[in-house]
């Protein structure tokens, strides 16, 4: 049973597939992740020679079981210094897109995110306040889930019925 921040992840799948089981990551994100912690540098698949490819897909393809304890740390140890870059190493950077955020951050920033939208009174922001569909979607006949079960309201006559 392999822990990385304090994520349990599957032992019958794949490392890339494995990886995407924490809060942030997905499968693009996992694969540059390990060409990271194999290589220790990050470039498109062009870019790299086919020694390289291969090693790195050999990794990749590897159950979670079959890693030693070493290398778990190894990998965890290069995820939170992922985390860590700010500019700092502007080739691998530009991968991560400034920073990589993962689990408690992510979903921290993504709260700020909202509270800032509804703190600023944006039309996004109050469609969030008011539990409405924010992305343009109607809401005469549609929207249950966003907005919940029916109000029916009692004794509502309907004109022009005889």
């Amino acid at each position: 049973m392999a822990r990385i921040l304090g994520v349990i992840l599957p032992d019958k799948k794949e490392l890339f597939i494995a990886l995407t089981k924490i809060y942030g990551i997905g499968i693009t994100t996992s694969k540059k992740i390990i060409q990271y912690w194999v290589l220790n540098k990050v470039f498109s698949d062009n870019k790299l020679t086919a020694e390289e490819k291969k090693k790195v897909h050999e990794y990749m393809t590897k159950r979670v079981y079959a890693l030693t304890p070493e290398e778990l740390a190894s990998l965890s140890q290069s995820i939170v210094k992922l985390q860590s870059l700010q500019g700092e190493q502007p080739e691998i950077s530009s991968f991560f897109k400034d920073r990589l955020l993962l689990e408690g951050d992510l979903r921290k920033k993504i709260s700020d995110d909202l509270t800032n939208l509804k703190e600023i009174a944006s039309y996004v922001g109050l469609r969030h306040r008011r539990n409405l569909p924010v992305h343009g979607q109607r809401t005469r006949t549609n929207a249950r889930t966003r907005k919940g079960p029916r109000k029916t309201v009692a004794n509502k006559k309907i004109e022009g019925k005889k």
